[in-house]
């Protein structure tokens, strides 16, 4: 921390700055349209949003945790626009039958809201190794929440294992989430690629690991025109047309024309990665036949960024331990979990935070009830000059799933 500098006081506490970035009429909008309203009697919709976050933010370990900690703090609670602590009972119904929708709609309104305080934030800028791409970049995957079998029978996955899975299109350029797909563990991925695909352009890239090597549907992306990089399955089946020739020493081992099943034409890049200090044979394929060897290569290093979103995601937030055990208090979690992110994502934006995603959540968790100037006190944290790096950096080539 800059000794120099030291944080202004505040009329307001750090959870009222934080929360006041959601705007009054958003959350009442939307427990009337998803029928929340209906739902909510003594216990407002704002009041469980307001909870749910502070979940979030203090890593609960349950539902009594949430509820003592806001009883304690009752008279600052209510000064967040009338919120209420909710008793234990409460909070578990609330999760359990108000519909999850509310939480999927208030993320992605507080997107567009954000980007509109702020369009830097929604563009993003270039980032390396992809630096000379003009054109919007798109990373899909899924990560696999972990959940308690016993009493989770509709997400189970494995013998003994219940699981939830979230499939994400997360765009390279600005690293925030553009699809989003809660749901049982499960399906496989691809049964989800058309989803999450959905809106791209024309003209735009997409990339995504083996799990997404579903020909039907990338002849699709192809008649649409959108360019896609996925690693190759084991016994792929194909025609080799022409055989290019490749620098030796490049790191680029084999560069072929080939035609798929379905009349798919791409191109078969072999080459050299390192992986842990390593080099590993991978083979990557494409529908764009322009591109050099080695920028097909640099596209699928790029999927290192979403899986530290995952990361942190997981790893960050609170989503090890859940405050319900049935599909609509997870997703709520789950939801919860995003807009905290986004709103954490974007004070570092606003901030020019120059540290980790974790110190930042850290620093935010504790100073909750402090009545400090937030973003004074972000900035005071040695961010001059600083870069922002709230996720790894893509020349640490993490390649998972080999």
């Amino acid at each position: 921390m800059n000794k120099n500098i030291k944080p202004a006081a505040a009329k307001l506490s750090v959870l009222r700055q934080f929360c006041n970035y959601i705007p009054a009429h958003l959350v009442p909008q939307l427990s009337r349209d998803t029928g929340v309203e209906d739902k909510a009697r003594s216990y407002s919709s704002w009041s469980h949003v307001v909870a749910m976050l502070y979940a979030q933010l203090t890593h609960a370990l349950g539902l009594n945790d949430v509820c003592d900690a806001l009883r304690l703090h009752s008279g600052p609670l209510s000064a967040l626009r009338g919120a209420t602590p909710p008793s234990r009972n409460g909070l578990s119904h609330a999760n359990k039958v108000r519909p999850a929708a509310m939480a999927e709609q208030l993320f992605w309104k507080m997107l567009e809201h954000l980007e509109s305080l702020s369009p830097q934030f929604g563009l993003g800028r270039r980032r390396a190794p992809l630096h000379r791409f003009k054109r919007a970049v798109h990373i899909i995957d899924s990560t696999v929440i972990q959940l308690v079998a016993n009493c989770l029978d509709w997400a189970s996955h494995r013998r003994r294992k219940a699981a939830a899975k979230c499939h994400v299109r997360l765009d390279f350029q600005s690293l925030l989430p553009r699809m989003v797909i809660v749901d049982a563990a499960r399906p496989h991925d691809n049964v989800y690629a058309r989803a999450l695909c959905a809106g791209i352009k024309s003209g735009e890239i997409v990339i995504g690991d083996r799990a997404y090597l579903e020909l039907n549907h990338l002849l699709e992306l192809s008649q649409r025109r959108v360019y896609w990089v996925v690693r190759e399955k084991q016994n792929l089946r194909f025609d080799l047309i022409e055989n290019k020739p490749v620098v030796p020493g490049s790191g680029i081992l084999r560069d072929d024309l080939i035609m798929l099943n379905q009349g798919v034409q791409a191109r078969r890049v072999v080459a050299l990665v390192e992986v842990d200090g390593q080099e590993r044979e991978m083979i990557f394929l494409t529908n764009n036949l322009e591109w050099s060897a080695r920028t097909i290569s640099d596209l699928y290093r790029s999927r290192w960024q979403i899986e530290v979103f995952f990361k942190q995601l997981k790893q960050t937030l609170q989503l090890a331990d859940f405050l319900g055990n049935s599909a609509n208090a997870v997703k709520w979690q789950l939801w919860t979990a995003l807009l905290l992110m986004l709103l954490l994502r974007f004070l570092a934006h606003l901030s020019q935070w120059s540290h980790s995603f974790v110190r930042l959540f850290t620093l935010t968790r504790s100073a909750l009830w402090k009545r400090i100037d937030l973003m004074e006190l972000l900035r005071s944290y040695g961010t001059a000059g600083g870069n922002f790096r709230c996720l790894g950096q893509p020349e640490q080539a993490f390649l998972p799933g080999i």
